[in-house]
């Protein structure tokens, strides 16, 4: 579903991602996990060109994201992607705000896109709250919220980025069980995080990436249990 060939990413003359080599499959469920400025998140935003890579290839499910005179718009509604901050429009409702990109960019009429925003809201377990604004919301329901927007598209991969790392730690769970169920439900996910008990219970395998680079991947008993490389080693120490 995903396939990652020689990216780089430089911002100046640092260098933040150094030629990474990684393949997603469909339906497969990857954490990627590193210490904070290793490339994680820049990783996420070069496969839907939220950042433009420096150099290498990103190919999604058969269409190659850094081609030339792809159509990024086109490109994005099979990727949706979850941020640290949940950059709901404050002036929307929940609804308001998971049918915006419905209406605007899927030009769907309003009965339409509100029959599949409320379905997306149920999703993630917001049904109740359509017509809250976000200031009425908890940073979890926020982020649930979130989730719906990008589930609405009916994208094919989703990204997470630390979609947890902004949440007081007693709303963290609530938006670990709607990864969970998607991940049950089949979803190809490439989620950054470092909630490593979601990692060792959910995902299907761990990249451990630092300084630009992977250093090392696999299932997440072996990687987080007894990992190879002495950087993999160090981190867990400091986190587990």
């Amino acid at each position: 579903m995903i396939s990652i060939t020689g990216l780089r990413k430089s911002f100046g003359d640092h260098e933040v991602l150094r030629g990474i080599d990684l393949e997603v499959a469909a339906r497969e469920v990857v954490c990627v996990i590193g210490p904070s400025g290793s490339g994680k998140s820049t990783l996420l935003r070069c496969i839907n060109r939220l950042e433009e890579p420096t150099a290498g290839r990103v190919v999604v499910d058969g269409v190659e994201v850094t081609g030339p005179g792809v159509d990024l718009d086109k490109v994005r509604t099979s990727m949706g992607m979850v941020f640290q901050q949940f950059n709901l429009f404050p002036h929307k409702t929940a609804l308001g705000n998971v049918t915006l990109a419905l209406r605007t960019v899927l030009g769907m009429d309003s009965g339409a896109a509100d029959a599949r925003g409320r379905q997306m809201l149920e999703v993630v377990g917001m049904a109740g709250k359509a017509d809250a604004y976000p200031a009425r919301l908890s940073g979890g329901q926020q982020q649930r919220v979130a989730i719906a927007r990008a589930l609405a598209m009916e994208p094919k991969v989703m990204l997470f980025d630390e979609a947890t790392s902004a949440l007081d730690p007693e709303l963290v769970g609530e938006v670990l069980g709607v990864m969970r169920k998607l991940a049950e439900q089949g979803m190809t996910m490439v989620v950054v995080t470092h909630e490593m008990g979601f990692a060792r219970e959910v995902a299907d395998r761990v990249v451990f990436m630092d300084d630009g680079l992977v250093v090392e991947q696999g299932p997440p008993a072996a990687l987080l249990g007894s990992p190879r490389e002495a950087r993999t080693r160090s981190f867990l120490a400091k986190v587990l």
